[in-house]
């Protein structure tokens, strides 16, 4: 039996990949629920082979005699801060109490270590989260995937399949974007949760592909040429999203909240990976942006 994982947000989209891959190579996985999980996602869970053990979250010493003999603990949640930070320090805290040896938070998003704090209402809460793990003794690796590449589908401003059009901040069409498949972030995951020698940060990307070569990639699939455009400059952007918060204070409630969605964009354009782990694992094969298009524009 290979080395024991277990993982926690097992039930949604990015945890249920993650478990997949784990079980292909070997894994003994288990996962953790509240007990109000619907019960259709813990039978897609056992059905896979997964472990499946509801607790009460609310209690650390319950999540610690989940984690007894776990190798690894993962953290594919989502939400705002009572889970990003509250509910992740609970399980941090049943972790270390079982003596869990390694853990790989939620943060799958942009490296956001060189970004200001205050722009990014969710980076902040992982900023929040990372402080209090780093004063811990478990050893900790972070998956920054950048984006996930399904966004591309869904006619945000980068590509507007609707509008035919390609948009970009600041002043560089060329500036590359990070982009990441959600399978390509759970096969990496569960490599990295084998790995006893992870580091601390790894940067990947299945893709990094500027508002250009977006262009160029829509030309080759379609053979039309989708306008191309600068959207607003940084500055303006920025400027943008503080008053689009500032008019929507319920949005301190939603996850996905417009003037967030603009946050992340605008971090998109602020930053990109330069050290990519990519090569970490051998393999591991990444999706193309080409390959990406090809899978969704007609």
């Amino acid at each position: 039996m290979g080395k024991a994982i277990l993982l926690a947000g097992a039930s949604g989209n990015l945890g249920n990949r993650i478990c997949r891959e784990l079980m292909i190579r070997g894994a003994s996985v288990s996962a953790i629920v509240r007990t109000s999980t619907d019960p259709e996602k813990i039978n897609v869970l056992v059905k896979m082979g997964v472990t499946v053990i509801q607790v009460d979250l609310n209690r650390p010493d319950e999540i610690a005699k989940a984690c007894i003999g776990i190798d690894c603990l993962v953290s594919a949640l989502a939400g705002l801060g009572d889970v990003i930070v509250d509910l992740q320090k609970r399980i941090l805290d049943g972790a270390l109490e079982a003596g869990v040896p390694r853990f790989i938070p939620s943060d799958f998003c942009t490296d956001y270590t060189d970004l200001v704090p205050g722009e990014n209402r969710n980076f902040d809460l992982r900023r929040e989260f990372k402080a209090y793990l780093n004063n811990t003794s478990i050893k900790a690796s972070s998956i920054f995937n950048g984006a996930f590449a399904d966004i591309l589908k869904y006619n945000t401003p980068v590509l507007n399949l609707k509008d035919k059009s390609i948009g970009y901040f600041g002043d560089n069409k060329d500036w590359k974007l990070d982009f990441t498949t959600m399978d390509d972030t759970a096969a990496f995951t569960a490599e990295v949760a084998l790995d006893d020698d992870a580091p601390r940060n790894l940067q990947i990307a299945s893709f990094q592909i500027s508002p250009n070569m977006i262009w160029n990639d829509v030309k080759e699939v379609t053979g039309q040429e989708f306008r191309i455009f600068q959207l607003a400059t940084l500055e303006d952007f920025a400027q943008s999203i503080k008053k689009q918060r500032a008019d929507n204070p319920a949005g301190e409630n939603e996850l996905y909240a417009k003037w967030q969605q603009s946050q992340y964009m605008y971090s998109m354009f602020s930053t990109h990976h330069l050290k990519l782990a990519n090569d970490w694992y051998k393999n591991l094969t990444w999706t193309t942006g080409l390959e990406f298009i090809k899978s969704f524009v007609k």
